[in-house]
């Protein structure tokens, strides 16, 4: 069965679909060979097909499914670089929200195919993010170095810890290269104010955000990159060490 692993920021705008995306290229690429899928929550607002260069092949969605308009199969779509790396998109009905007790029958199917179901839940604390909890059995947390962003993510540690989910780390996103351009004293402060275990700390790069937009692979020089890797090895019980200077 697949580990089912919501990800999560309370706000939006803290990268919590880049986080999603190229966390799961990580964990399909050769180095580890994983199958996974990525299904999107974030109805009428949806970009995963974008970011993983494969919207002229975006036909059906997640409410086509659900609705009995088509089969699982035909709202699965390969990602355009990563061919294991394969994803469900959002409906484009933004007043569009699955039920709970379908989205569990719909993941507990797709967990016989994949070793990973990684659920990027759209921004805020509203139905979806609800609906999300309901089906997952651990989560990652995303914040950047900010106190808005620190305070939001303490609350949502919190809905996670009530909803039953045990299993939550944090990815700090976005850190500023110069530790004078941070605007909190260091990194252990955010651990600190969240208050869930650290998994990884990426870098604040440009290079990202193009490439997400492109719907491309990051480089595999780039600083975030090799620290996907590192994420996606530390979700497998590998030690990899952390470095939060």
């Amino acid at each position: 069965m697949s580990h089912i692993k919501l990800v999560t920021s309370g706000k939006g705008g803290a990268g919590k679909s880049t986080v999603s995306v190229y966390t799961a290229a990580a964990l399909a690429s050769p180095q580890y060979g994983k199958r996974v899928l990525l299904l999107e929550m974030d109805a009428g607002l949806r970009g995963l097909d974008i970011m993983l260069g494969a919207s002229d092949r975006t036909v059906f969605d997640m409410g086509d499914v659900l609705e009995s308009r088509c089969e699982p199969i035909k709202a699965i779509v390969a990602c355009g670089y990563l061919r294991s790396l394969h994803f469900m998109p959002a409906p484009t009905d933004r007043g569009f929200c699955p039920k709970a007790d379908d989205l569990r029958r719909l993941c507990k199917g797709l967990s016989e195919y994949y070793d990973y179901l990684i659920i990027d839940t759209p921004a805020g604390l509203g139905v979806g993010f609800d609906v999300s909890l309901s089906v997952a059995d651990s989560a990652f947390l995303v914040a950047t170095p900010d106190p808005i962003s620190m305070r939001d993510a303490a609350s949502v540690a919190g809905l996670l810890f009530e909803g039953g989910i045990d299993d939550t780390k944090l990815i700090i996103n976005r850190i500023p290269q110069r530790p004078a351009q941070m605007p909190v004293e260091n990194l252990d402060a955010v651990i600190d104010a969240v208050g869930v275990q650290l998994i990884g700390a990426l870098p604040e790069e440009r290079e990202v955000a193009r490439c997400a937009a492109l719907g491309h692979p990051l480089p595999s020089e780039s600083p975030a990159a090799k620290e996907f890797l590192n994420i996606a090895g530390r979700m497998q019980g590998l030690y990899i060490p952390l470095d939060i200077r």
